[in-house]
């Protein structure tokens, strides 16, 4: 069968500040569409990938009427749901035969509620689509209905059929690897400036899942013990060694904490080591997951970066939202990074429930204590299915317009801070930490390419503005 997976078109200043854009866009490749996308193609059915990213609605449109496709996977964030229901109209406007299906971390937490919402949406895919996908498309090809799919919630007749979920994956290695051909143009996709070395960049994972409890976080696997499914390492070479082929020439594992199984990190370390890979990559760590062997091999094996989600510099904040970490950990994490030559990324959450514009302050000084490479300042989002969404009047008021469900827009407000407290915090962090003689000095020492030449144009652009707008983080439309 022909398949398109889309996703929505979207534009970077509906999430970020048109003033602050520059420094802020990345262009995430969609590693859950590519997998799946792969799934299909190992089965014979023809993919194609349309990427909402690069595309306008209208492109997307045009695509579709000339080739007309069976089926239509669209992809939905919180954010994207509004336009992933307005992209699910325009199908069934085109044909009303196309047999249009949704999946995505909005559409996994919120399920039956996405088909009822949307009148022109025939299934929903409520966890790992690799194989639910497939199945979709051998009973859409057989003239059936969905019955027994498990994993698929779907539309018959005026009713809404409920499936049992479909069991996780446990043999990662099982599956093919993502369908990176599918992207055009890769060179397109890099996260944002000064976080990446060289170009092109590959996402990758090596696990599924993850071990620690955020309570803003949702993990589809939370309820199993471990909470990670991990690829062998001989498989994650492989694919190491696919992308270098491709012509990428750095990676970013996405792995929510790389280090989550310490030895197996370390193997990861010391195969790409042994086996002489040139690329550069970037990682994501606990502080508490980590130590100064474990980031020397990180660094000896061609890692640059490294990001520890430091999230507060108030004990009391930390222990509200379950991190799990102390502060101790975090400097002590940041200082042996720094030490064994990687440069660190932490991001800090304002918003977090009890934190009143005082700790918000302290998590300043805190950010700039410790002195990270790049630090980021984001309004805590709790997303559909995390423990802090399902018991929001616990803590504190939620926006109804899931467009505000980014880490800029502040959905959520705890009782002891107002929304424009929230805006007011980022503002004076990103000011405060970037402003530093120290900070600015290092970064022009430290410039060495183009590429870092034009992320530092486009900082300081975002800084002049920061100083200049005093309100550069409000939304426009009023809060609820």
């Amino acid at each position: 069968m022909k398949c398109y997976l889309i996703v929505p078109a979207w534009i970077p200043d509906e999430i970020f500040s048109a003033k602050t854009a520059g420094s802020q866009i990345n262009y995430w490749q969609p590693l859950g569409m590519l997998y799946i996308a792969s799934a299909l193609m190992k089965a014979g059915h023809e993919v194609r990938f349309l990427n909402g990213a690069f595309m306008t609605n209208a492109d997307i449109i045009k695509e579709v009427e000339k080739d007309k496709p069976d089926v239509v996977g669209l992809y939905s964030t919180t954010f994207g749901w509004k336009k992933a229901k307005e992209a699910s109209k325009a199908l069934k406007a085109i044909d009303k035969n196309i047999f249009v299906c949704v999946g995505g971390p909005y559409p996994i937490a919120l399920k039956e509620k996405c088909i009822e919402d949307c009148d022109t949406i025939d299934a929903v895919i409520t966890g790992e689509g690799e194989f639910t996908m497939l199945e979709i498309l051998d009973r859409v090809s057989a003239g059936k209905n969905l019955e027994g799919v498990l994993g698929a919630i779907y539309r018959e007749g005026g009713e809404v059929r409920i499936n049992p979920p479909r069991p996780f994956i446990d043999d990662l290695d099982s599956l093919p690897f993502p369908a990176r051909e599918l992207l055009g143009d890769a060179v397109s996709y890099i996260p944002p400036p000064a976080t990446y070395k060289r170009k092109p960049v590959a996402v990758m994972i090596t696990s599924r899942g993850c071990n620690r409890r955020c309570i803003f976080c949702f993990q589809m696997d939370k309820t199993r013990k471990s909470g990670v499914r991990y690829r062998s390492v001989d498989n994650v070479m492989e694919e190491i060694e696919l992308c270098l082929k491709q012509g990428y020439r750095e990676i970013k594992f996405i792995d929510d904490t790389l280090a989550a199984n310490y030895d197996r990190a370390m193997k990861i370390a010391k195969e790409i080591k042994a086996r002489k890979l040139d690329f550069t990559w970037f990682a994501s760590a606990c502080v508490s997951q980590v130590d100064k062997p474990l980031l020397q091999a990180f660094k000896d094996a061609g890692c640059w970066a490294i990001l520890f989600g430091a999230e507060s510099g108030v004990q009391k904040d930390l222990n509200a939202i379950k991190k799990g970490i102390t502060l101790d950990q975090t400097r002590k994490a940041v200082k042996t990074a720094k030490e064994v030559g990687l440069k660190v990324l932490t991001p800090f959450l304002f918003g977090i429930p009890g934190q009143t514009f005082e700790d918000g302050l302290k998590s300043i000084e805190f950010a700039c204590e410790i002195d990270p490479d790049v630090a980021n300042f984001h309004a805590l989002t709790p997303f559909p299915g995390s423990e802090l969404y399902d018991n929001i009047e616990k803590y504190g008021t939620m926006s109804d317009d899931t467009t505000d469900y980014t880490y800029q827009g502040a959905a959520f407000t705890p009782y002891s801070l107002t929304r424009e407290e929230i805006w007011k915090l980022r503002q004076i962090a990103f000011k405060k930490f970037y402003s530093r003689p120290k900070y600015i000095a290092g970064r022009i020492i430290r410039m060495r390419t183009t590429d870092d030449l034009k992320a530092a144009l486009k900082g300081a652009k975002s800084l002049f503005w920061l100083w200049v707008q005093g309100d550069i983080f409000r939304r426009d439309k009023k809060p609820t």
